[in-house]
C-alpha cells in the first residue's frame, strides 16, 4: 500500500508543543477517568462499550473524510493479531484498575515505550539501545522497582499489587502492540484503518471475553456516564485526531519525547480527582519513568511514523 506523500516534519514549534502538552494531559487524566467508569460497569464490559463506541466514532469520521478502511491490503491476519493484543491490554489495564489506584496503574501502565524498545532493539534496524536509550531503558526499571516497592512498605493488601501486576501486564501488551506495528505489515496501514482494527476485533473479543470472565454490572450514575464519555470522544476521538495531525506536521522523534508527561498527568489526576495518597516511593517510581521515557525518545535522528500511541 502506498501511503500519501508527507510534507518534511519540522521541529515543534510553541503552539505545537502547547497542544501536545494538553494532549498528554488528556490521555494522563484518561486513566482516572477508567477508574471512574469501573465503579459503574464492570471492567472488561467497560473496556468492551468504549471500543464499540470509538469504533462508531472513528467510522463516522473516516466516511466524514472520505477516507477508505477496506481495501484489499494484505494487512487483514496482521490486523487481527494486532486487535488480539489489544483486546488483552485492555482486559487486564482495565481489571486492574479495580484493584490499584490509578496513580499507581498509570505509572505500571507506561512501561510500554520500554518494552516496545527492547522488542526494537532486536528486531527493527536502527532502533539499537545504546547510550541514553540503555540509561533511560534502566531508569524506568528502577522506577518500577520503587513503585512497588511502595505497598511492601505500608501493608497494602494482595489485592492492590494484583492490581499493581495486572496494569504492568496491560503497559507490556501496549508495548508488544507497538513491536507488531513495527515489524508486519500492519505498520503499513493508514492510521484510522489500524485503530479500527484495534477497536474492531477489541469490541468482539470483549464483549465475548466479559460474561466468561466477571459478573456483569451495569450503573449509569452521572460520573460513571461522564468518565465513559471522556473516554470515548477525548481520549480516542479527540486525542487519536489531534495526535494524527501533530504527527502528519511535525517531527515524530520530538513528538514521543513529550509524552513523559502522561504518567506524570495521571498520578496528580489520581490525587487531585479521586483524592488518592501518592507515597514517596510511587512519587520517585513516577520521576524515574518519566526520565526513562524521555530518554527513550529523545530526539536523536529522524524516525518513522508511529501508529499506536491511540491511549
Amino acid at each position: 500500500m502506498t501511503l500519501p506523500a508527507r510534507t518534511a516534519p519540522r521541529p515543534l514549534d510553541l503552539n505545537a508543543a502547547a497542544v501536545l502538552v494538553f494532549c498528554c494531559m488528556i490521555w494522563g487524566v484518561g486513566t482516572v477517568m477508567v477508574k471512574v467508569s469501573n465503579t459503574g460497569l464492570s471492567p472488561i464490559l467497560n473496556a468492551a462499550l468504549r471500543s464499540v463506541m470509538a469504533a462508531i466514532v472513528l467510522f463516522a469520521w473516516a466516511r466524514y473524510r472520505g477516507i477508505s478502511l477496506f481495501e484489499r491490503d494484505g494487512t487483514l491476519l496482521a490486523g487481527i493479531a494486532a486487535g488480539l493484543v489489544f483486546s488483552a491490554e485492555f482486559i487486564t489495564m482495565y481489571t486492574g484498575l479495580v484493584y490499584t489506584t490509578a496513580s499507581r496503574g498509570t505509572v505500571f501502565i507506561h512501561c510500554a515505550p520500554f518494552i516496545a524498545a527492547a522488542g526494537e532493539h532486536y528486531l527493527v534496524p536502527g532502533h539499537r539501545l545504546t547510550g541514553l536509550r540503555l540509561l533511560g531503558l534502566i531508569a524506568a526499571f528502577v522506577g518500577l522497582l520503587l513503585a512497588f516497592a511502595e505497598p511492601l512498605t505500608t501493608g497494602a493488601t494482595a489485592g492492590s499489587l494484583y492490581g499493581d501486576l495486572l496494569c504492568l501486564a496491560g503497559g507490556i501488551f501496549w508495548g508488544l502492540l507497538t513491536v507488531l506495528a513495527k515489524t508486519t505489515r500492519f505498520g503499513r496501514c493508514s492510521p484510522e484503518k489500524a485503530v479500527l482494527y484495534q477497536l474492531a476485533v477489541s469490541a468482539v473479543v470483549l464483549g465475548v471475553s466479559a460474561p466468561l470472565l466477571e459478573t456483569i454490572r451495569m450503573e449509569w450514575t452521572t460520573p460513571v456516564v461522564g468518565a465513559f464519555l471522556y473516554s470515548v470522544f477525548f481520549v480516542v476521538a479527540f486525542g487519536y485526531t489531534i495526535w494524527f495531525w501533530l504527527i502528519s506536521r511535525y517531527s515524530a522523534a520530538s513528538l514521543h519525547a513529550f509524552t513523559f508527561l502522561t504518567p506524570i498527568f495521571g498520578v496528580v489526576g489520581g490525587a487531585l480527582i479521586l483524592g488518592e495518597r501518592v507515597g514517596p516511593l510511587t512519587i520517585a517510581g513516577l520521576a524515574f519513568v518519566a526520565l526513562g521515557i524521555y530518554l527513550v525518545n529523545r530526539p536523536t535522528a529522524p524516525k518513522a511514523q508511529s501508529i499506536e500511541n491511540t491511549r
